[in-house]
Formats: structure tokens, sequence, C-alpha cells
């Protein structure tokens, strides 16, 4: 690769890192071309961008852009490494966990997920993970519990005798 090769890569990285505030880092090491073709399709499905790049030029471009931010994710560059871009924070680990099940395989693994500015690292967050919840959900809970109280009121009011009476009369 040469380095006009390297820097275009470097400079598509901070785009999407950039781009996207929540990424994962998985090790897809031992999975099969077909596999790997599996889990794009998956990404593809669901709105998430997987890309691989050398672990050297993934740590070049977080550090362009904000080294102490990212400093949490340089201890899972090794080995191969595919990233996941997604704007919802659950969909990638939703995806590695059904496709887990798919194939009845610990792969890929999960190295680190980087989440709105925080940092997961290791296998064993991929369950936590799975369970966070988007924006749009806790958006919807609170709209449900601010609601709640004002049915109740609203409920009372019309169950009270002198409100069925008041129709009648008009």
């Amino acid at each position: 690769m040469t380095k006009q090769e390297k820097n275009e890569v470097i400079e598509l990285l901070k785009g999407k890192f950039a781009q996207y505030s929540n990424f994962y880092i998985t090790d897809t090491e031992s999975l099969t071309v077909e596999q790997v073709s599996s889990l794009r399709r998956h990404c593809f499905n669901k709105q998430v961008e997987m890309k691989v790049a050398k672990n050297t030029l993934i740590k070049k471009a977080l550090e362009s852009l904000d080294a102490e931010k990212y400093a949490g994710v340089y201890d899972s560059l090794h080995k191969v490494t595919a990233l996941m871009f997604s704007e919802n924070p659950k969909d990638p680990a939703v995806i590695i966990s059904s496709f887990r099940k798919e194939t009845n395989n610990e792969r890929p693994v999960l190295k680190a997920a980087f989440i709105n500015g925080d940092v997961f690292v290791g296998n064993d967050q991929l369950k936590a993970l799975t369970q966070i919840k988007t924006k749009n959900e806790l958006i919807g809970e609170i709209i449900g519990l601010l609601q709640s109280p004002i049915q109740r009121v609203i409920g009372a009011l019309q169950n009270r005798p002198e409100a069925a009476e008041a129709p009648a009369e008009a």
C-alpha cells in the first residue's frame, strides 16, 4: 500500500468517525469469506456501515481527530479489525448477537465500542450493549410517564356522576 493510498484510507476513516458518534471495533479473524459477506449483509439491512482497515491507519485517523477522546479504544486495535458505524448505538450489538446465534459461533468478537463518548471494552459488554435504549425509546418512555397522570385525571373527570348527567341535559 502506497503512502497516498494510506492517506486516502485515513481520510475516509476520519470522515466516518466524524460522521458517527457510535462505532464498534470487532475481531473477524476466524470468519470465512462467506460468513463475512453474510455479516456485511446483516449490517447493510440495518443501515450499519462495516469497514475493515489496518489498525495503524485506524489509530492515526482517531489520533488526528481527538487523541484524548478516543484513548480508551487504542488497546483494542490488534489482530484483524472490522469497524461498525451506526447512528443507533444498539444496532451493531444486536447484529453481532444475532449473527452469533445464527452461525453457532463466538465470532465476531467485540473488542470495544465507542458510544456517544463512552468506551465499552471487552466481549463481555455485548449483552449490556444490546439492552441500551435508543434516544427515541427514552423519549417515548418519558412521554408515556408524563401522560400517565394526565390520563388518570381525565379518566376520573369523565367518570364523575355530574359529568355523565351534563350531556343528557344538553
